[in-house]
């Protein structure tokens, strides 16, 4: 149980969970001071490197480990003047990976204009595209999603917490692990995850609890076998994410009293070796309205960068971006669990 018996509930705001987080520390010291311990504190960046870019909040899923709180019910999208300011940020910096997430990117309705643009205004980027894999098959509108992005060169990361249907459900709703299945053989047939046509198929796992994933290394070689054998299915790599005390999931330790015994587990795992590469430190996230932000999970606590850094995305400059001293909090320990944790999978 939190210290001083506080709670937390579904309806609770991003700003209220930023409180949460800080009050009840579990007798935990604070991220801060743990960082201090490595010298590393306060925490700059090294370089941007990766744009982050969320195109918004709706999603035709409601997993239960979301730390986007994303849904069909969510009306936060992004709009094509957002992101004419982001193609005019990309235009002038030397940043090589750009990210789109969500939500489900491509419910927004600007998604193919969008992602077009991009490759026209940096043609030798990687551009990613996170997927749920399952508005990619099946009679609708978004059915010629998976040609468009190979036409476009694009890389997608597939998030599949499992290999099994039963946890798959239970976490992202029935029907879900089939659906995903289909999606995965659909872009096999069209060349993704396969070497020698280069357009890279990636698979993300999160634990399905509260408990930090397995070995990257370890976790991908079983998935590879067992997706090959079982649904003739290849992939480039697996990412391990730790799941974060953030929105849905922050809320799921509560309701359980797991919330002080898994900051416990965060903290006891921390390992200063992954400071070096936190998504961070390389980073820069946009929201959906156009704020910035030192990574999605702060973006989720409306913690915006410092006061001293451009806001938006409209005024965007590396020079002074690079510069900024990077928001920290409690949740942050998330990131420097074990082997560490990014939107790229671990980071040693």
């Amino acid at each position: 149980m939190p210290n001083n018996e506080q709670r937390i509930s579904p309806q609770s705001s991003p700003e209220e969970q930023v409180i949460f987080l800080e009050k009840n520390t579990c007798g935990i010291p604070p991220f801060n001071s743990k960082l201090a311990e490595t010298g590393e504190y306060p925490l700059y960046p090294t370089n941007i490197d990766i744009l982050q870019i969320n195109t918004g909040y709706i999603c035709n899923l409601r997993c239960r480990h979301c730390h986007v709180d994303a849904g069909p019910e969510r009306r936060e999208v992004m709009t094509r003047e957002t992101m004419e300011f982001c193609i005019d940020a990309l235009r002038n910096s030397s940043i090589k990976t750009i990210d789109i997430t969500g939500g489900a990117p491509e419910m927004n309705p600007e998604f193919r204009w969008f992602i077009a643009n991009l490759r026209a205004t940096k043609p030798d980027a990687e551009i990613l595209v996170r997927s749920n894999l399952t508005l990619l098959t099946g009679e609708n509108k978004y059915s010629d999603i998976p040609e468009f992005l190979k036409d476009q060169r694009v890389t997608i990361i597939a998030s599949l917490p499992c290999t099994t249907k039963a946890t798959v459900d239970s976490i992202r709703g029935t029907g879900v692990f089939e659906r995903s299945i289909a999606a995965l053989q659909l872009l096999n047939n069209i060349g993704y995850g396969k070497a020698e046509e280069n357009l890279n198929l990636n698979l993300v796992y999160n634990p399905g609890g509260a408990f930090l994933p397995e070995a990257q290394q370890h976790l991908e070689q079983a998935y590879r076998k067992h997706l090959l054998e079982t649904y003739g299915i290849v992939f480039s790599h697996l990412y391990t994410i730790t799941n974060m005390p953030v929105s849905r999931f922050l809320n799921d330790l509560v309701a359980h009293d797991q919330y002080c015994d898994y900051m416990a587990l965060l903290s006891g795992n921390f390992n200063h070796n992954a400071v070096n590469n936190l998504m961070c430190r390389n980073t820069i996230s946009v929201g959906w309205n156009g704020t910035l932000h030192d990574c999605d999970f702060n973006q989720m606590l409306h913690l915006p960068v410092t006061s001293d850094a451009p806001q938006h995305i409209r005024e965007f400059n590396a020079e002074t971006l690079r510069k900024r001293r990077i928001t920290l909090g409690q949740h942050c320990f998330g990131c420097t669990a074990g082997a560490g944790s990014s939107c790229q999978g671990c980071l040693l």
